[in-house]
């Protein structure tokens, strides 16, 4: 699956930015030139390694039996793991970028040059680093 296509589309979530395609492609465009300026890397590798980094290995599922739920640390397969970190990438930057002066391509290029490097002051690592201690706790 294109793993950019994957990434535009995501950015077009909540409702006011739903079916804008054209604005989502410019962000990405303008976050890549970022990226670009910033790492001296191709942008679509460190966007790949950012994928590679936030997807959960391992997440909790509800089990109920009897009336009685309880969670269960199961693995996730590599789609999901691929598509939970492009949701986390993009949810990390459109929080980032609410209420403040950067634009939302600035922020898009910090959390996955943050993302790639492993870096904890992105969120969607802190977010994985949470599914995989919840997961752990409920083995």
């Amino acid at each position: 699956c294109p793993i950019v296509e994957r990434l535009v589309n995501a950015i077009m979530f909540h409702g006011r930015n739903n079916g804008k395609k054209i604005m989502a492609v410019r962000h990405v465009k303008a976050t890549f030139e970022i990226i670009q300026l910033v790492t001296d890397q191709n942008p679509v590798q460190v966007l790949v390694d950012a994928i590679q980094r936030t997807g959960p290995r391992e997440d909790s599922m509800r089990v109920g039996s009897a009336g009685v739920v309880r969670r269960q640390s199961v693995d996730v397969s590599p789609l999901r793991r691929v598509n939970t970190a492009i949701c986390l990438i993009t949810t990390g930057a459109r929080e980032a970028a609410f209420r403040t002066i950067k634009t939302f391509s600035e922020c898009l290029a910090d959390e996955i040059m943050n993302a790639a490097k492993g870096s904890s002051n992105s969120y969607a690592i802190k977010k994985k680093d949470e599914f995989e201690r919840v997961a752990k706790s409920n083995r």
